[in-house]
Formats: structure tokens, C-alpha cells, sequence
């Protein structure tokens, strides 16, 4: 992860309060307690019998150490994984396919799509895309460009957009900020919207209409939805 600038957090707290967006009001998500990302994933991995992981986003191993597959790469320009670079870097080379990819790298709208993008073009048939912090509690927490140290970013956005596409099926995990889960199959729940620019979407909006936007579903169901 990159090394947290104070001063430039300062700055860009001024910028987003003055050109981008006010609002007060924040989502209590309650997310379970001791359910973390890669109890999810490893959960899935079991359960699907998964050989293969890629991790975008390895962030010193937090979580790329605690997965257990037989072949696994984990992409990281800092710190972490075994692939030093970026996320467009290694795709650019990559000819693998994977059982399980799990996106954790930059929080920004176009990065988040292009690597969701680059996933799908990866994926094993049958396979699943995890994508972690889908759900900001309020809107500092998915302000771009950041300015806190719990951040989500605006992931939320290319989840939506990508909702509105025939040709994968999303849902989100409430657990341990938001952990969306993609799917390379036709999508039955289709989300309708008339957006030109999912970029453009403000935090009131997710507020109002997170539920229909991401398809919040409990941790206990998971398995249950991967089913169908």
C-alpha cells in the first residue's frame, strides 16, 4: 500500500468539501465480527475445490498469506505477493487463467474497472472474482481523492456499472467493509438504470439506494446464492 501522506490528505479533504460533495449522514452496516475477507475466500475455495489465486493488491500479505491453493500470485508496486508491479503491468504479460481473483488494489473508480475487466478476461470458467471494500460507511470513506485512513474509495460505482451488464452477476458480502462476489454468468437481476456516467454518482446516492445497487446479502447465505 502506499505510505500515507498527511499533508496531502489535509489537501485533499479541502478540495472534496469545497468541489465534490457534503453529506452528513452514514450507514451502520454492523458488519459480524471476526469475519474477515479471507474467511470468505477460503470458504469458497474449499467449497468450489479452487486450485488456483490471484491477488490484486497484496498489501504486505495481510491476506494473500492466509490463502492456501496450490498455485497462487499476488500483484503489489509496494509491498507483498510475488509479482512487483502494478495491476495493469502484470495483466499486460499474464496468459494464466484462474479459479479465484480477488481485487484489493487502487480504490478509484477506472482502476477498479479496468482490473475487474482484465479479471473476467481471466477467470476460469465457473470461476469467482472477490472485489473488497464495496460498502463506505459515509462519505469520507469513499472520497476520491482519499483523505482518511479507512478507506473504501468509490468501488461502489464500477460495482453498479458493472450490475448493469448482461454478462455477470454480482452480489455483496456484508462482511469486513463490503466484499463483493463475481460471477462470469449471465445476470438474471439485471440493474436498470439511466447513467451515462457511473463516476459521477454521488455517496447520497449509495445511501438511498445501496441495497438494490449491490445486492447486500448476509455472510450465512454465501454458499447458498453460489449454488443457483
Amino acid at each position: 500500500m502506499e505510505k500515507i501522506n498527511k499533508i496531502k490528505f489535509k489537501f485533499n479533504k479541502i478540495y472534496y468539501s469545497l468541489f465534490k460533495e457534503r453529506f452528513d449522514k452514514s450507514i451502520n452496516f454492523d458488519f459480524p465480527e471476526g469475519i474477515n475477507r479471507w474467511d470468505l475466500i477460503r470458504k469458497v475455495i474449499k467449497s468450489h475445490n479452487f486450485k488456483s489465486y490471484l491477488e490484486i493488491g497484496c498489501d504486505d500479505d495481510y491476506s494473500f498469506k492466509k490463502i492456501d491453493v496450490p498455485e497462487k500470485i499476488g500483484v503489489d508496486p509496494y509491498s507483498g505477493g510475488n509479482f512487483k508491479g502494478t495491476s495493469d503491468q502484470f495483466f499486460s504479460q499474464n496468459k494464466k487463467k484462474f479459479d479465484c481473483i480477488f481485487i484489493d488494489g487502487l480504490h478509484e473508480y477506472d482502476q477498479v474497472c479496468k482490473d475487474l475487466e482484465n479479471s473476467l478476461n481471466c477467470i476460469n470458467e465457473k470461476g469467482i472474482i472477490f472485489l473488497h471494500d464495496a460498502l463506505p460507511a459515509n462519505v469520507h470513506q469513499q472520497a476520491v481523492p482519499r483523505y482518511k485512513v479507512i478507506w473504501n474509495g468509490d468501488v461502489w460505482k464500477s460495482i453498479v456499472n458493472y450490475r448493469t451488464r448482461d454478462d455477470c452477476d454480482i452480489v455483496t458480502c456484508k462482511i469486513d467493509h463490503g466484499v463483493a462476489i463475481v460471477r462470469k454468468i449471465y445476470n438474471k437481476d439485471r440493474l436498470n438504470l439511466n447513467i451515462k456516467n457511473f463516476k459521477s454518482l454521488k455517496f447520497k446516492d449509495f445511501y438511498n439506494n445501496y441495497q438494490k445497487y449491490l445486492r447486500v446479502i448476509e455472510y450465512d447465505k454465501i454458499l447458498n446464492y453460489l449454488e443457483k
